[in-house]
């Protein structure tokens, strides 16, 4: 009976095996056949179907994003019909480099392959195409656009009869008449634009195919070199090194404040003695001077007195809005971008069936404005502002080296004004739009204009200086402010004061001064520099601001960039290896190339080979020395197990670590002293104990380094798992749970340790001090221009106080 129940098992279990056998072979079947089917349901879709006499008169506009759709259908009516391509549709392959050379002929092939996702939209664009009498390609007015056009365009033609009828448009503001008139000036698509955004791509892969997987193996896998980026890096790095090896000079100024014969005073500076400029290197210098100063007589030898002129800065154009936006607004570069976006393929305004476009293309390097603009613009500041503010004739600004096919960025519509369309936008989209509306009046309006009075003082063999300075007429700074960059301090001066008048001192001072290392770069600044040394173009600003960041190769400190460890050693084996990937003058004139060959001046395949046959070279160099150990031996002893400490190469950069790892983890940062010698960061070494016992078990804590930074763990790891949280002595006002520090990604924040129970959440410093007037039991803690500034909570308590003034 055993037997037969054993039989019988062994027998139900083969059958139950050959069962699942057979499902599995039945669903993928089934599933290779809905593939099957799948494909021929795409096939299908872009299978060209007879067109009719109605459907030849339908003409298809294809545009880059779906967000202009609705705009541009307004304008063109029933006999159009306005599809996307929703970005490009074709690259590069994502898993090989995709690029074929040939050593002998130096000829460059490309392989492009459909972007995932998009064979569906391409279906439905050749469908629709196949149906209709006319096609027009209408992606965005750049080289971008450009090669979208060229890639939807030849799948098109595949399903298109007469090829004759495909033709390329661009616009760069989406009005009814700028695309009207674009239709009528229908051409085909630019192949030196496709080869100059080729071109671009080629660099971009073979460096960043080519470098990033040596870094991988030198430093850690994930790391990426990029030609641009590479560069930006390089500033960076060279900034921080230029703050580290800043010597501070010392110097001294003396003041004095004379009394006029009406006892009026004037303050005035110490400009010269004996008739030459002068400097006074220490106090001991300063005190000679005042002392000498104080036994002399003084009369006014001198006054100037001139009217000086301020004139309107240009239109924007992508550089100076990002600048400008980051300054007066504080948007981050791709938040710009992102704004402008949707301000330029339209907003639903009063009529929200029907949205608006309000600005130009916003990549572009052009300063130029349109006639119809400038017209327009000229009119309104007549009627709006007067005569008196317009000048005799329209203010022309160029640019060297733009694509002067773009127009600068502006409103549409100059009647449209911020008042008008603000209250149909968001917050941020309303305040940029005023931006450049404001910048697009002010850049066509009168010279502001200034009377300066430059008042000599002479005594003995000294002069001292004063420089007043007042608005007469304020022009074009009615519309729009900016930042005052005189160099001399603008002072009060008497108006009856004359030449030869006898002058009291009644107070000198002297005052100490440093000279300041360069600041760190903001966005704002970084994009300036790069502009300013030709490195990347318009399009590609916030691309590479997002890109150093997101690789963690720098982070931002009070806004501005830092380059972490793991940033300063990509970028060292960079310099070290390939040089011209990081060097400024040759990625300019590789930026000049790429522009040469939009413009038909060079061939596209001339200027890669060319960077290609040093790139290789170096590329082998680098390779080999990659090969080599990834650590670097020290003079430091372990103080754990006294063996010597190696800095290795990590994730997050380099650090310090046992070499006889894994029997002893020791690890700690690296820092170095004022002559470059590795030490031991005692500040975030995992050794360093700490004032603070454990909650659990009564040990002292230590601080450790983790993949977030430093925090404070118990010191009997592993046997306590503790990690110490750092929190606020009241409790959370909601449910009285404690208030913990917690990392978010604008810095850190302090809240609820009931989250996400309770959201409970305070976004910044604080002081726990009660209010002074609402006797709330803490007030927010911020850095503004006059110091720190204490301010309440609660939004309708109005108190604030400056605690601690700006030195």
């Amino acid at each position: 009976m055993g037997t037969r129940v054993s039989k019988a098992t062994s027998k139900s279990g083969k059958t139950t095996a050959a069962k699942k056998t057979i499902a599995k072979k039945t669903t993928i079947k089934k599933a290779a056949s809905k593939e099957v089917v799948e494909k021929k349901a795409v096939a299908k879709k872009a299978e060209p179907k007879k067109a009719t006499a109605k459907d030849k008169k339908i003409k298809l506009v294809v545009v880059e994003s779906p967000a202009k759709i609705k705009t541009i259908t307004k304008f063109l009516g029933k006999d159009f019909k306005i599809l996307s391509t929703f970005g490009h549709i074709k690259d590069l392959p994502p898993k090989k480099i995709g690029i074929e050379r040939d050593e002998k002929t130096g000829k460059i092939n490309l392989e492009y392959v459909v972007i995932e996702d998009k064979e569906g939209r391409i279906a439905e664009i050749c469908k629709q195409a196949s149906r209709s009498g006319e096609v027009y390609l209408a992606s965005d007015p750049d080289r971008e656009g450009e090669i979208i056009s060229w890639h939807i365009g030849q799948e098109i033609a595949k399903v298109f009869k007469d090829k004759s009828k495909i033709y390329r448009i661009t616009f760069n503001e989406i009005t009814k008449p700028a695309v009207t008139q674009a239709i009528e000036d229908k051409t085909t698509v630019d192949m030196k634009k496709v080869r100059a955004q080729q071109a671009r791509r080629i660099l971009d892969r073979w460096v960043g195919y080519q470098v990033s997987p040596i870094l991988w193996k030198k430093i850690s896998k994930g790391l990426s070199a990029g030609r641009v980026q590479s560069v930006a890096m390089m500033l960076i790095c060279q900034r921080d090194k230029e703050i580290r090896e800043f010597v501070p000079e010392e110097s001294w100024s003396v003041h004095a404040i004379f009394v006029c014969s009406d006892k009026s005073t004037v303050v005035a500076e110490l400009f010269k003695i004996k008739s030459k400029t002068f400097k006074l290197k220490n106090e001991a210098d300063a005190k000679k001077a005042v002392e000498a100063i104080t036994k002399e007589s003084f009369k006014v030898s001198k006054i100037t007195e001139k009217e000086r002129a301020k004139n309107p800065l240009p239109p924007f154009m992508t550089s100076t809005l990002q600048q400008d936006a980051y300054n007066k607004l504080g948007f981050s570069v791709d938040k710009t971008m992102s704004v402008a976006q949707k301000l330029y393929e339209g907003l639903p305004l009063a009529d929200k069936n029907s949205p608006e476009a309000l600005i130009t293309y916003m990549r572009t390097d052009s300063l130029r404005l349109s006639d119809t603009s400038l017209k327009d613009i000229r009119k309104f500041i007549s009627g709006q502002y007067g005569g008196d503010y317009l000048p005799k004739q329209s203010r022309v600004y160029g640019k060297k080296g733009a694509q002067d096919a773009h127009e600068a960025i502006r409103p549409i519509d100059i009647y449209k004004t911020p008042e008008a369309v603000g209250k149909y936008l968001s917050k941020d989209q309303a305040k940029l739009y005023e931006l450049i509306w404001k910048r697009s009046v002010a850049c066509q309006m009168e010279a502001a204009r200034y009377f300066q009075r430059q008042v000599l003082i002479d005594g003995g063999d000294f002069t001292f200086k004063a420089t007043g300075s007042s608005l007469m007429f304020d022009g074009f700074l009615k519309v729009y402010l900016v930042d005052e960059e005189d160099g001399d301090k603008n002072v009060a001066i008497p108006k009856d004061i004359k030449v030869d008048d006898l002058l009291k001192t009644q107070k000198i001072d002297k005052k100490q001064h440093f000279t300041q290392p360069p600041p760190r770069y903001t966005e704002a600044t970084l994009v300036k520099e790069m502009e300013k040394r030709g490195i990347g173009r318009p399009s590609t600003y916030a691309a590479i601001l997002t890109t150093i960041q997101k690789r963690k190769y720098c982070v931002k400190d009070n806004k501005r960039f830092m380059p972490t460890q793991l940033g300063e050693a990509v970028n060292e084996m960079l310099l070290k290896h390939l040089a011209d990937i990081v060097n400024v003058d040759f990625t300019a004139k590789m930026e000049e190339d790429l522009d040469k060959i939009a413009q038909g001046e060079i061939e596209r395949d001339k200027v890669l080979n060319e960077f290609y046959k040093k790139f290789e070279k170096d590329l082998k160099s680098f390779g080999v020395e990659a090969e080599e150990k990834k650590t670097i031996e020290t003079n430091l002893d372990c103080p754990k197990c006294k063996n010597k400490l190696l800095i290795r190469l990590g994730r997050a950069g380099e650090f310090l670590g046992c070499s006889k790892y894994p029997d002893c983890t020791f690890t700690a940062n690296v820092a170095r002293d004022e002559k470059g010698n590795v030490k031991i960061d005692e500040q975030d070494s995992t050794s360093q104990a700490v004032d603070i016992k454990c909650e659990k078990c009564k040990r002292d804590l230590v601080r450790k380094v983790g993949r977030f930074g430093p925090f404070l763990a118990c010191s009997g790891y592993p046997d306590c798992k503790y990690i110490h949280q750092e929190s606020l002595k009241m409790k959370c006002p909601q449910c009285k749970s404690k208030i913990v520090k917690r990392k978010w990604r604008g810095g850190t924040m302090w809240g609820c340790s009931g989250y996400p129970d309770c959201k409970f959440a305070i976004f910044g410093d604080v002081v726990e001090n009660k209010c002074p007037e609402c006797k709330a039991p803490y007030l927010l803690v911020s850095k503004v221009k006059d110091g720190i500034k204490h301010r309440c909570a609660d939004k309708e308590c109005k108190y604030e106080k400056i605690v601690e003034q700006a030195s």
